[in-house]
């Protein structure tokens, strides 16, 4: 007797929550090791709160860990853990840039570092929050005009209720809270709009009308969206004085439509149009003017800081770092001055630190975490997961990038906290939302289509055969 069954697969990918657990721990030991290591380096015993953060950073991981687990089984494993690292890793750092006298007055807002816990914290809840009621990225796409109000009011917000600090007016104080920056959050409710109005407008802007010099140039109908984006970020730059965001707003926008159009004209278009804005206001505005000299001056002499510029004591720091830099906590970043040393300027203590290792080191994870929301992007079966997917990663490559190409002199500086790292309760809020998306757009992406339901006509009609 001969027996022949078929399965239909429901295809797929495992959940692998496991892995994640795995790779969580080792996201929770590395920076208390860490943490251990720049209290012996400098005090020559072990931090006393070392135990409370090594537990508050398990808790928050576990936590988070397990709301993953439950409400999306089949997320991609390497995000959580990535996330926790960098978050872990910054906080280590504030801590040790903390026991600088120098660089933690009254004046400058003291120890930071426990703040920084408490905002990482929320930020995690924020992340759960996300999870738990955010059952599918889709729904956002209703909102997509909203999300384009609601992105402005934030973007403005600075400009009535905002205060100037370190020349820019991105902050807003909240009392009781503190201050807080409406771009960071502006950044993903932005990438929400994009998304949503190029995947109705993408085949009108693919098209084209005159070729030039081996380009396809933009309809005149078309530039409409551009130029008003363009207008946007420069009345940003102009009046709160906001390179970084500016910079972001537009760029995000041209990324998100060469990947909707597969034009490489888009992108050479914007480009030209973002260089042609900063070179007008950086001639107009003296921040963003002072900002790019330093830039090309980088030791040109700064009476207000021992006559040193801010940009060539981080040139000193990565050159005293070399390949394996001095040691935790046995650097000379107190050097750098102001509260940038903990915020613009904290890579510059990464380099100093833990030399080009362990600045390389650091950059593969942001490198990971980037090429896992591009997989997420790749996976997802909707066009408006795609472009949405495409926008939130693209958002924190460009952030990543800006705020690295002006530590590292590649850009002028521009004001940006790099995610995760700085310090900055803004940013680690936002970005964890940000992480949270991806997640929920991962696990729609991985889940195992469902079974198909069995046919009580095909039963009945079933040949069995011996």
């Amino acid at each position: 007797m001969s027996q022949s069954t078929t399965t239909v697969s429901t295809g797929g990918l495992p959940s692998r929550r496991n892995t994640e657990l795995a790779m969580l721990v080792f996201a929770v030991i590395i920076p208390v090791l860490a943490y251990a290591n720049t209290g012996l380096a400098r005090d020559e015993t072990l931090p006393a709160g070392m135990l409370g953060y090594g537990l508050g950073l398990g808790l928050i991981a576990g936590v988070a860990h397990l709301v993953v687990r439950r409400f999306a089984p089949y997320a991609d494993p390497l995000m959580l853990p990535l996330a926790t690292l960098l978050n872990g890793l910054g906080l280590v750092l504030i801590w040790r840039l903390d026991q600088e006298p120098t660089i933690t007055t009254d004046a400058l807002g003291g120890p930071l570092a426990p703040n920084q816990l408490i905002w990482s914290t929320v930020g995690v809840a924020l992340f759960l929050a996300v999870l738990v009621f955010l059952k599918d990225h889709r729904v956002l796409q209703r909102y997509t005009y909203i999300s384009m109000v609601v992105a402005l009011i934030l973007l403005i917000t600075p400009l009535f209720f905002g205060a100037d600090v370190n020349g820019a007016r991105i902050w807003v104080r909240i009392p009781g809270v503190g201050s807080l920056q409406p771009g960071e959050f502006a950044k993903i409710i932005i990438a929400v709009f994009f998304a949503g109005y190029l995947m109705v407008k993408r085949d009108a802007l693919a098209l084209a009308s005159r070729r030039f010099m081996g380009l396809y140039l933009p309809r005149g109908r078309d530039l409409g969206p551009i130029l008003m984006v363009w207008a946007v970020s420069l009345m940003i730059l102009v009046f709160e004085t906001d390179l970084g965001m500016s910079l972001l707003f537009f760029g995000i926008f041209v990324v998100m439509l060469y990947v909707a159009t597969e034009r490489t004209s888009w992108i050479i278009f914007g480009l030209l149009l973002s260089a042609t804005g900063a070179i007008v206001v950086a001639n107009a505005n003296v921040h963003v003017g002072a900002r790019v000299d330093n830039w090309l001056n980088p030791l040109a002499r700064d009476p207000s800081n021992d006559g040193v510029t801010e940009t060539a004591q981080v040139m000193f720091s990565f050159g005293s770092g070399g390949l394996t830099g001095s040691g935790l906590g046995q650097g000379y970043s107190r050097l750098i001055g102001g509260i940038a040393t903990k915020s613009d300027y904290i890579l510059a203590t990464v380099g100093e630190e833990l030399g080009l290792v362990g600045m390389m080191a650091v950059i593969m994870l942001y490198g990971l975490l980037i090429e896992r929301g591009l997989r997420t992007a790749l996976a997802t079966r909707d066009p408006f997961g795609k472009l949405l997917a495409i926008g939130l990663t693209g958002v924190f490559a460009l952030q990543v990038f800006v705020v690295a190409g002006g530590v590292t002199g590649l850009i002028p500086l521009t004001g940006m906290t790099m995610p995760f790292l700085a310090q900055g309760g803004s940013s680690v809020i936002a970005n964890w939302a940000l992480v949270a998306l991806l997640l929920r757009m991962s696990d729609t992406a991985r889940r195992p289509a469902p079974a198909p339901a069995p046919s009580l006509a095909a039963e009945e009609t079933q040949v069995v055969r011996a």
